[in-house]
């Protein structure tokens, strides 16, 4: 990939990112309201997260092992009446996508989109977590048409090498990698500390993802979830600059910054120039409880909207629901033809 250097916006942190160029001709949009965000959500209490996951807590494992069950489900829990009540609140974006798209009209889309459970489907390992031909291809069609972003729990340049588009932007550590430098060797302590700590565990993996360290139990047998939170939590109570938390399969070590995938859709946005735009309709789909910081902010913004990608229902701050990365795709190239479709009768009339 061939980096280049430029500057967007000139945004008040004063942070560089490394970004390929969009046509200007995206951005130039009718300015209206921004659009009413669909009704019906369930909040997630973040007293009640901070609780259960925070390391410094003094959190005991089984609630650690609760919540690893609840965002990792290996059985489908719910009854059908709760699925159709969940679907009611969380419509599927493909059944209501004349909806979407006429809230949008008028205004630039962007998209955000999560890499694991999105764009690729959910592996046992997490370094053969690669997205089709026909997905990679959907996406590039899309980057042709709005502005694109990557946000993943991954270091940037392992999203880049699973994605391989170099029209793209790409947030990589939840963010974080567009934030700028950190001290790279707590990291690589903690590091090997949790890589001889979780050894004993069958299926575990240690992840380094250059701004935060994870810790993968996709393959680890839900008897040992226990041993295996109590491995991390012996590692990363030394370090109170570090914070425990969890997602899909996989517990994270990250800084104590106020720094997530909400704050990365923030930062993006104004890099782009649409930091306070009523014209701009922010899209984010997603499927790990760290996307949820990005739903709540387009939430509290009153612009755009979450998909959350899941064939179960769960707690969300998203507006709508997709069940897999097959859906996605039909989701991202249905957005390609009406926005295509969009320009050609422009240009008639």
């Amino acid at each position: 990939m061939t980096k280049q250097k430029v500057v967007v916006g000139e945004p008040k942190s004063g942070m560089d990112m490394a970004m390929a160029v969009v046509p200007k001709a995206l951005f130039t949009t009718e300015v209206k309201k921004p659009p009413l965000m669909p009704g019906g959500y369930i909040t997630i209490s973040k007293k009640k997260l901070l609780h259960d996951l925070e390391i410094n807590g003094g959190t005991r494992i089984n609630a650690w092992v609760e919540s690893m069950r609840a965002s990792s489900p290996t059985s489908h829990r719910k009854s059908t009446q709760d699925q159709t009540s969940w679907m009611d609140r969380h419509p599927s974006a493909l059944n209501v996508f004349d909806e979407i798209t006429n809230a949008s009209k008028g205004k630039q889309i962007v998209m955000f989109l999560d890499y694991d459970g999105t764009l690729s489907p959910i592996v046992d390992d997490p370094d053969r977590a690669y997205m089709s031909d026909a997905m990679r291809a959907t996406v590039r069609k899309l980057a042709g048409c709005f502005p694109t972003a990557i946000v993943s729990g991954r270091c940037r340049d392992k999203v880049y090498n699973f994605v391989k588009l170099a029209e793209l932007y790409y947030a990589g550590s939840h963010g974080m990698d567009i934030k700028g430098p950190s001290k790279g060797s707590k990291y690589k302590k903690v590091y090997g500390l949790l890589m001889e700590k979780t050894k004993s565990t069958p299926g575990a993996k240690v992840e380094n993802n250059k701004f935060c360290l994870s810790v993968h139990f996709r393959c680890v047998d839900e008897k040992k979830w226990s041993e295996l939170a109590a491995q991390v939590r012996s590692v990363v109570k030394d370090y109170p600059k570090l914070r425990l938390t969890q997602g899909r399969k996989v517990l994270e070590i990250r800084p104590t910054i106020k720094w997530d995938k909400g704050k990365a859709l923030e930062f993006l946005l104004e890099s782009l120039g649409y930091a306070n735009c009523t014209d701009v309709f922010p899209i984010y789909i997603g499927d790990d409880r760290t996307d949820e910081d990005a739903f709540k902010v387009l939430r509290k913004r009153g612009q755009g909207f979450g998909i959350l990608v899941s064939k179960i229902p769960k707690d969300t701050s998203a507006s709508y629901s997709l069940q897999e990365p097959s859906e996605v795709m039909e989701f991202l190239q249905r957005l390609v033809d009406w926005k295509r479709c969009s320009l050609l009768m422009r240009r008639r009339f």
